[in-house]
């Protein structure tokens, strides 16, 4: 999987799958853009990172349009070029239905869902630029969920703004083909983020999480950047317009399994 001197933005990079896929990234000769709302978690992520190889922070709302702008020009003025982007930052806002804000709804949808266009289409505008050039297609990696397929009753917004990342995801696909921009998304199940961090205390809601998980474990933020490292890479070539569900068997699940002791 060579990607040794490629280019990279990563959203939602402070921290979680994010950081992973900037250190998988990095670990492969990858020169990498991190973005993050939070800039003093992104600021303090960068020395490790650094450590890897050629890495830069950029604060940015992928929400609004004026950040992405910025973000894109950043990258091009650090690295002078952009190969990969992935669109990995989300928030989630837990409510009922008939409790849920607009405004939360709103916000959510604008991060997950509108986010996810605005920082695509500014950078597969670029990317169509350099192949008019004679240069090299780029690709795109969206980050789904399970969630785009399953539902949580009190996660609405999420989840319908995880289904809209699939959707985009096919239809940029097949808009980008021509130019030989590839366009794929991740939907991770259960991984270890911040996310997840009560089911290391609560031992119901660990106990709930595994009887639907047949691997019987959740997954680490490193197994899904080692998918995006894949999906940026050559031997991906082929592949455009899916969603590739690491989620530990749970999708095709049709019932519970008996919880299996852990292993370290």
């Amino acid at each position: 999987m060579a990607l040794d001197g490629k280019t990279a933005i990563v959203t939602g990079a402070a921290g979680g799958i994010g950081y992973a896929i900037a250190e998988r990234f990095l670990r492969q000769g990858v020169r990498v853009m991190t973005a993050d709302i939070d800039a003093e978690k992104g600021q303090k992520a960068l020395p490790d990172l650094e450590k890897l190889g050629d890495v830069r922070f950029v604060k940015a709302d992928i929400g609004k349009r004026l950040d992405v702008h910025n973000l894109l020009a950043e990258t091009i003025d650090a690295f002078g070029d952009v190969d990969i982007l992935v669109n990995n930052a989300g928030i989630v806002h837990a409510a009922g239905f008939l409790d849920l804000r607009e405004e939360d709804f709103d916000q959510v949808l604008e991060t997950n869902l509108k986010g996810t266009f605005l920082a695509s289409q500014a950078v597969a505008r670029y990317m169509v630029e350099k192949v008019e050039r004679g240069d090299a297609a780029g690709t795109i990696i969206n980050m789904s969920s399970i969630n785009a397929v399953l539902a949580i009753p009190e996660q609405l917004a999420y989840t319908v703004s995880k289904g809209g990342v699939s959707q985009l995801t096919r239809v940029m696909a097949l808009a980008l083909a021509p130019y030989g921009i590839r366009v794929n998304a991740i939907g991770p199940g259960s991984i270890m983020t911040d996310m997840l961090t009560n089911v290391n205390t609560d031992q119901s809601s660990r106990s709930r999480l595994l009887s639907r998980t047949p691997l019987g474990r959740v997954g680490e933020p490193a197994e899904i950047a080692s998918i995006a490292a894949f999906l940026a890479s050559d031997d991906a070539s082929y592949i455009t317009g899916q969603t590739i569900y690491a989620d530990g068997g749970r999708l095709p699940l049709n019932y519970t399994v008996d919880i299996r002791p852990e292993t370290s």
